[in-house]
C-alpha cells in the first residue's frame, strides 16, 4: 500500500473528533476501555483512524428504539 493510499483513507484525531462531535478526552476515555475504533499509531506518536474502521464502529453504535 502506497503512502498516498494510507494518508487518503486515514482521517487525523482532530478530524475524527469533529466528525463525532467528541472532547479529545471522551475519545481517550473510549480507547482506554477499549470501545474506540480500531487506531493507527504513527512513528512520531500521532494517532489516525482509516475511514472504513471509524464507519464500521459508527454503524455498530447504532440502536433500535421502540417509540
Amino acid at each position: 500500500m502506497t503512502t498516498a493510499l494510507i494518508r487518503g483513507n486515514t482521517l487525523t484525531l482532530p478530524e475524527v473528533l469533529a466528525e463525532l462531535r467528541m472532547s479529545r478526552a471522551a475519545f481517550y476515555r473510549l480507547r482506554a476501555r477499549g470501545k474506540a475504533p480500531k487506531c493507527l499509531k504513527l512513528p512520531n506518536g500521532q494517532i489516525r483512524v482509516r475511514r472504513a474502521d471509524l464507519d464500521t464502529w459508527f454503524a455498530s453504535c447504532e440502536q433500535v428504539i421502540a417509540c
